[in-house]
């Protein structure tokens, strides 16, 4: 499904924000992306949506190098994915109704089916009565709910996720967990920028740790019958 070789990313000559990472995530996977601040993992999930480009290496998702993709095939490549910032990115001048919508309108859906989807992927993070507000009128929590339900609402073939939870008490964050282990059950790929080692413990997935833009270790949970390498090409 997603596969790195040897990739170097460098926003400045002597320091490399990744460096020489190779990393293969399996389809179905649920990935854990961990690290301290500032170890590469915003610039990996960067890469994977061609919001980046690497300095060096090859990045293929589904079979294709997208290391290759110019400007006009990148949009084909987001309407299979589903994508949560960490600053959420929410459209200031649309209703939260609009903002999780626009993702299928891109994908030319029809009108009822838009409705549907977007009503239901609000309700499903606790936001359906709000669908009539605007970002502004949300708090960070909230807004950061509009960006969960915006990013599944595709049914995404790939999730990435950028501190998806960071802003959430701990109620809520059980939910999104839940809808998250949802969507990956039903075939999603996901892969999770995260520093919160309880959520992990709770939710024992495979780890892949960066620190200082090299890959650090890659780990399967107990639960799976090791805790030995994983996923390396």
């Amino acid at each position: 499904m997603i596969q790195l070789f040897n990739v170097c990313k460098a926003y400045q000559r002597d320091q490399n924000a990744l460096n020489d990472v190779t990393l293969k995530i399996e389809k179905g996977e649920f990935v854990y992306l961990t690290g301290p601040s500032g170890a590469g993992k915003s610039t990996l999930l960067k890469l994977l949506y061609c919001a980046e480009r690497p300095t060096r290496g090859q990045i293929l998702v589904n079979g294709r190098n997208i290391t290759r993709y110019g400007p006009a095939r990148i949009p084909y490549l987001r309407r299979n994915l589903g994508i949560i910032f960490q600053d959420f990115k929410l459209l200031k001048r649309r209703t939260v109704f609009e903002n999780v919508a626009f993702p299928l309108e891109v994908q030319g859906r029809k009108r009822f089916e838009i409705s549907k989807k977007v009503y239901q992927s609000l309700k499903s993070v606790g936001l359906e009565h709000r669908l009539n507000h605007y970002p502004l009128q949300l708090s960070g929590g909230e807004q950061q709910r509009v960006a969960v339900a915006r990013a599944l609402v595709v049914d995404p073939l790939i999730l990435l996720a950028d501190e998806p939870t960071g802003n959430l008490d701990p109620e809520v964050t059980l939910d999104i967990m839940g809808l998250f282990k949802g969507a990956n059950a039903r075939g999603t790929t996901i892969i999770m920028a995260t520093h919160d080692r309880s959520l992990i413990r709770e939710f024992p997935r495979r780890i892949v740790s960066l620190d200082a833009g090299s890959l650090a270790n890659d780990d399967l949970p107990l639960f799976r019958g090791t805790a030995g390498k994983a996923g390396q090409s």
